[in-house]
């Protein structure tokens, strides 16, 4: 079972990129859950589940420092898939961008965007468990549906039909307090305008701008609202160790709990078989996916 998430592509690079370039010709490396059919590597046996970032393949042979593999701990017996999304690389995504930037108390307003994505249902529903209200945006009457009436956030809008200040300024009309940044472009604008002093902003994608040549890419009005408001807005990688590390244990023990006794949801969308691995990114990109897009081999 692999993971598909989304790709940056750059025909002419300008600053680095958070991964290194697919070859052509080669497998495309994503995280991947596996089974060990057989290890020379003594911390690892033979039936063992783990995760790691490997080719999209039916067999690949690998050792663990280049797999970057750790064993899958499963006392509630979920669904693997659930290691690729809320317990994998977006749940804890979410976790820590939450928890280290956004510092949710409760009774505050938290606004999500992307809310329907892999990130954007954990970060609301972890939300909620705080005590906070919870405002996402979405791109459909269906992942509107989803995120009000089965992940339980307070309130939420389809941006395709109201613009993200209308919106906000409808649903949160004393302010938000938290912007979980997924998006950019008019969202980003919105948040900052209805975000109140001392407001958190972590800042964890773009999607707006993805693919997006710099000199069409949306140029933010509103940023000296950072210091008259003064907001805290930072961005981050879950690899850093003060992130992803640092919240691991609490997160995997936390959301494995809620899974597991039915508090906490998650809608993966599955792609069958290797053959139709290409068919499956491919709606990713075109955003026909809902929830989070993975392939089972």
């Amino acid at each position: 079972m692999v993971s598909n998430k989304t790709l940056i592509f750059n025909k002419i690079p300008t600053g680095p990129l958070l991964l290194p370039a697919f070859e052509i010709g080669e497998p495309i490396v994503n995280s991947t859950v596996c089974k060990v059919l057989r290890s020379d590597a003594p911390e690892y046996k033979e039936g063992d589940i783990v995760i790691g970032y490997l080719p999209i393949a039916e067999y690949v042979v690998t050792n663990p420092t280049d797999g970057k593999l750790r064993k899958v701990h499963n006392p509630h017996n979920l669904d693997l898939g659930l290691f690729l999304g809320p317990l994998g690389m977006p749940g804890l995504t979410a976790w820590a961008g939450l928890h280290r930037i956004g510092k949710p108390k409760k009774g505050e307003t938290i606004f999500v965007s992307s809310a329907a994505g892999a990130v954007g249902q954990v970060v609301g529903q972890v939300a909620k468990k705080e005590g906070l209200k919870v405002i996402g945006s979405v791109g459909s009457q269906d992942k509107l549906d989803f995120i009000t009436k089965e992940l339980g956030f307070d309130a939420g809008f389809n941006y395709k039909e109201e613009k993200p200040l209308d919106a906000l300024n409808r649903l949160a009309p004393e302010g938000i307090d938290i912007y979980f940044e997924n998006v950019g472009g008019d969202h980003l604008e919105a948040a900052l305008t209805a975000m109140n002093r001392d407001g958190r902003i972590p800042v964890c994608g773009m999607i707006a701008e993805y693919n997006t040549p710099p000199e069409k890419r949306s140029g933010i009005k509103g940023l000296f609202q950072l210091v008259t408001k003064q907001i805290l807005m930072e961005g981050f990688l879950v690899g850093r160790d003060d992130f992803g590390p640092a919240y691991f244990k609490e997160h995997q023990e936390k959301v494995q709990e809620w899974l597991a006794d039915g508090s906490f949801k998650a809608k993966t969308h599955v792609t069958e078989g290797i053959d139709n691995a290409a068919e499956g990114l491919v709606g990713m990109l075109q955003g026909e996916n809902f929830g989070k897009a993975v392939v089972r081999i």
